[in-house]
């Protein structure tokens, strides 16, 4: 394997960033490579859009340093200018400049070259986004969608090595992001970028990315494809960032913890410890109640546990159930697929799939 092929796009290691004595960024590690887009995902303030300012060189790192392509960019002694890093940036506020047209906005990074190969490179971005017949029009005359388009032609025109992207599709209207997150996601991966996108919806970084950051506190806690962060969380934080939660509480005896749907696996934890066993609505079965009975026992989905319906909603997609458990009062959601809309106050029995569920300390 050549050193081309193994050497990251994009390397931070060990960025730290302090506001007022606080640790905003702390110990930030990544890497990223060309055609790779990685999601730094996580709730508002938690350090995700300094790390990208610091990449971009607009603010600097109290310690760490920034490489790219197997080249130091940026430590605390050594800075290249942000002008000279190869680095686009596009941010929810798009920042057209009002009095250019569209190709004038979209030229308006490229230096060097002739004015004919500068209109070129204009008119094949702007075909690519389907802004052609837009070329000599101003931005007030776009809808938003179209001038995201237009930010987005422009920060690609001088072919940077990486893209730095905060919450750009955020300002749009839900009808179009996912069509122009789709676009953008499609034309980043055929000029080869590296892409950093700053998103606080885990939907949207589960859409666009190869790998996804979750981040917390200023601290990447938890690095992987997509599928492995959603099934593996490392804690129940991670659970409940992505989707609603059930809990149950529950204390472990023989590597084994007792819960009203049977034993749970509780392997690694000393007697005595309280824990949390935590699983998602969408892998709770619901079941008929038969003459005060509910379904037998299985090794997969374990005991059943009666319910009394709350309340059910019906979301578009799936419907939501909130049911009144019987050993304890607390409230249980399930979501299924389609219509399903049993009245408040009917009995039914719940089942929970074990191999869904996630056992943590409480």
């Amino acid at each position: 394997m050549s050193a081309e092929t193994t050497t990251p796009r994009l390397e931070i290691k060990n960025l730290v960033r302090h506001f007022d004595g606080r640790r905003v960024v702390d110990d930030v590690s990544l890497q990223i490579r060309a055609g790779q887009v990685t999601c730094l995902l996580g709730p508002s303030g938690c350090g995700k859009s300094t790390t990208l300012r610091m990449i971009a060189g607009v603010e600097m790192q109290d310690t760490g340093e920034i490489w790219v392509d197997g080249k130091l960019v940026c430590d605390t002694v050594f800075r290249v200018p942000p002008e000279r890093r190869e680095i686009g940036l596009m941010f929810q506020d798009f920042a057209l400049f009002p009095h250019l047209s569209v190709a004038d906005n979209v030229a308006f990074g490229l230096h060097g070259g002739s004015k004919a190969e500068k209109r070129a490179r204009v008119e094949e971005l702007l075909t690519r986004v389907h802004l052609i017949n837009h070329i000599d029009d101003y931005p007030h005359q776009l809808s938003g969608g179209e001038q995201q388009r237009v930010a987005l032609a422009r920060a690609l025109a001088p072919r940077p090595k990486i893209m730095l992207m905060d919450e750009p599709f955020s300002g749009l209207d839900n009808r179009l992001r996912d069509g122009i997150r789709d676009e953008t996601l499609a034309l980043l991966k055929e000029e080869d970028t590296a892409v950093l996108l700053v998103t606080h919806e885990p939907e949207e970084a589960m859409r666009m990315a190869d790998e996804i950051a979750l981040m917390r506190s200023g601290r990447i806690v938890q690095q992987g494809a997509p599928y492995n962060v959603y099934t593996r969380p490392v804690d129940r934080a991670a659970v409940a960032f992505f989707s609603d939660i059930n809990v149950l509480k529950a204390q472990v005896n023989g590597a084994l913890a007792d819960t009203p749907f049977g034993q749970f696996l509780a392997p690694g934890f000393p007697d005595g410890t309280d824990v949390d066993i935590v699983f998602r609505p969408q892998h709770v079965r619901i079941d008929f109640d038969r003459n005060g009975h509910g379904p037998l026992p299985t090794p997969a989905e374990g005991v059943a546990a009666r319910a009394v319906v709350e309340r059910a909603r019906f979301l578009g997609h799936e419907s939501l159930v909130e049911f009144r458990m019987d050993y304890d009062g607390g409230i249980l959601k399930a979501t299924v697929p389609n219509v399903f809309l049993p009245q408040p106050g009917r009995a039914m029995w719940l089942t929970v799939r074990r191999d869904r569920c996630f056992v943590f300390p409480a």
